[in-house]
């Protein structure tokens, strides 16, 4: 039978993402002729996999090609190397082209609504594998799939407050859905990251797998705490960043080490495996009723939130994410807070002269 093609652009070369099709095992191990997953990866590790505009488009374009792959049993999206699945938002972008120019930015926050759209509407179940940081924009394209698998090194969490912008592509349409109201305004408020662990206890993976070798032995994350214990509330803590002489001791350990990711990617492996022996239209027709919960708070908002991020690139977006891009750790890369505030409280307006004075660069 001579099929009709449905991608939307065939033969487009994608060059900001990579495309790869990988066997699909079945139950014995063995693989399967004829039948894939697709991994989609994004490949910018030298700035932590963070999307530019034409790596939105890759994406996009991306997931249409997988979505109509007649052969594929799920796709698979990650990051290149081993720190970072995704961070968000290219911030050389956002601070030199997009600050200041709202209306740019407003034509950028389609493309990027329609990303996360394309992962909500893909017609195959989508795994997220986290192969490091899942943060801002990361974890909000992250907690757009349908599973999530990851490195027990990750580190789940927010930074729009801290930046001059708000988790408004997904995380205050998704967050609460995986672990509850309250974590999530701490989460989306705050800005404090998760560990693997921690992100495993509240529901917001399904699973996590050592990748850090010690003479040549798995060992789990060394810089948190991976027993569950009562703090002084009562409350149960797992996963917490160590401190003093431990942190110490697992930051060398850490350094120490090697990174394999034979055990995440055997995860990965398995769970396609475990989609292969399921009804193919009963599956996706499944996974698509779970997503509607999703698509219920992101439809609803997302044309209101492209707009008011758009028009925050004046004020605090453009003075967030000039400083972040612009500053070092020697200096710094968050505005002072307590300054802009007290300017703001005494009648100072938005303007070139307010975004200096606050910046850790002035």
């Amino acid at each position: 039978m001579e099929f009709k093609n449905h991608d939307l652009v065939p033969d487009r070369e994608l060059t900001e993402v990579r495309y790869e099709e990988k066997p699909v095992l079945d139950s014995s191990g063995q693989p399967v002729d004829g039948l894939h997953s697709v991994w989609i990866t994004l490949d910018n590790p030298e700035q932590l996999n963070s999307y530019t505009t034409e790596t939105v488009k890759d994406t996009i374009l991306a997931f249409r090609r997988a979505s109509v792959d007649r052969a594929a049993v799920a796709v698979v999206f990650t990051g290149a190397g081993d720190r970072s699945f995704c961070t968000g938002g290219n911030t050389e972008e956002y601070s030199e082209y997009y600050a200041g120019r709202p209306g740019e930015y407003r034509q950028y926050m389609r493309l990027f609504n329609d990303m996360v759209s394309t992962i909500l509407a893909c017609d195959k179940p989508v795994i997220n594998r986290v192969n490091g940081m899942r943060i801002g924009g990361g974890q909000e394209i992250g907690m757009a799939c349908d599973f999530t698998v990851a490195s027990d090194l990750a580190r789940f969490g927010q930074a729009g407050p801290k930046h001059g912008s708000a988790p408004d592509g997904g995380s205050t349409d998704f967050l609460h859905l995986y672990v509850g109201f309250g974590e999530a305004m701490a989460s989306c408020v705050l800005c404090e990251a998760w560990s693997a662990h921690e992100a495993l206890r509240l529901g917001l993976v399904n699973d996590i797998f050592p990748v850090l070798k010690v003479d040549g032995e798995f060992v789990p994350n060394p810089l948190v705490i991976t027993d569950r214990y009562l703090d002084d509330w009562g409350r149960i803590v797992h996963g917490k960043m160590k401190e003093g002489d431990d942190l110490a001791d697992g930051k060398a350990m850490l350094k120490a080490g090697e990174t394999d990711f034979s055990l995440l990617d055997a995860g990965v492996e398995a769970l396609v495996t475990k989609i292969l022996y399921t009804m193919p239209d009963c599956t996706i027709k499944t996974v698509e009723s779970m997503r509607k919960k999703k698509l219920e708070h992101w439809d609803q908002n997302k044309e209101t939130n492209r707009a008011w991020l758009s028009l925050n690139m004046m004020t605090e977006a453009k003075a967030g994410f000039q400083a972040f891009h612009r500053g070092d750790r020697e200096v710094g890369r968050e505005v002072d807070f307590v300054d802009l505030r007290l300017r703001l409280a005494g009648g100072e307006t938005w303007g070139d002269d307010l975004t200096a004075a606050i910046s850790p660069q002035s």
